[in-house]
């Protein structure tokens, strides 16, 4: 498992905890399942549903903190764990001279993220991006879905992630359409059991990842974009 090393995590379970927020509160406000935040707090990312999930839950959770969702994922960018490309192992590098090089270089980096990390929870601490009030009204957010059973994973996850302002409405197991709207960089994660319909009010404005797979940004500029998910059970082997 890959895990970061910016103390994101803990500084996100340290500003809950100090709103009196325990993490089974904090899923049902927020409609992200418990294991996902908890995936978030221990920053064990590759729980989640891939890099488009990772960014929607945390600038949902740094809202619902009353975060800057913007800073959050910074901290989250620039040291996120990335993928292995190619078993082709790098260039040779020069032998660093001693007392100076590369590895300094990487601790002063790992040192700056951490110190951005703290900074967070000391700026929550003191009002500079919380609200003085002890804990954000769960009223405050849209609800995309009804109250899940956070002890029960559903099927099917969709992450959207918004790259332009875009109205987006979602239909889950056949209830009556919801409507949202997201602003550019702003992200939002939905679930069902069965099926869930997906409508961009203009393609060309959104990243989709769907149970993990990226679809990357979706339809076409000037066009309403909609698609229908269904879940699809494993067949038995034979």
């Amino acid at each position: 498992m890959q895990h970061g090393v910016t103390d994101l995590g803990p500084s996100l379970r340290k500003v809950r905890t100090a709103r009196g927020l325990t993490l089974e509160e904090a899923a049902r406000d927020t409609r992200i399942r418990s294991e996902f935040l908890d995936a978030i707090e221990n920053e064990d990312y590759e729980r989640l549903l891939g890099d488009v999930h990772v960014r929607g839950c945390l600038r949902t959770y740094a809202s619902y903190l009353r975060l800057s969702p913007d800073r959050v994922v910074d901290v989250y960018t620039e040291n996120r764990p990335e993928p292995l490309l190619t078993k082709t192992p790098p260039p040779a590098q020069p032998e660093p001279i001693m007392g100076m090089g590369i590895p300094r270089r990487r601790d002063d980096h790992r040192l700056f993220v951490m110190v951005a990390a703290t900074l967070l929870v000391l700026a929550a601490a003191f009002g500079v991006l919380s609200a003085r009030q002890p804990a954000p009204t769960p009223a405050d957010l849209p609800s995309a879905a009804p109250p899940l059973d956070t002890g029960s994973a559903r099927p099917i996850t969709v992450a959207v992630l918004a790259e332009d302002p875009v109205d987006i409405t979602i239909a889950s197991d056949g209830s009556a359409e919801e409507p949202f709207s997201l602003e550019a960089g702003e992200g939002r994660t939905f679930e069902a059991d069965r099926t869930i319909t997906l409508r961009l009010s203009e393609g060309g404005t959104a990243q989709i990842s769907v149970n993990g797979t990226d679809y990357g940004v979706v339809g076409r500029e000037g066009r309403p974009w909609q698609r229908t998910f269904e879940y699809q059970p494993a067949s038995p082997s034979s």
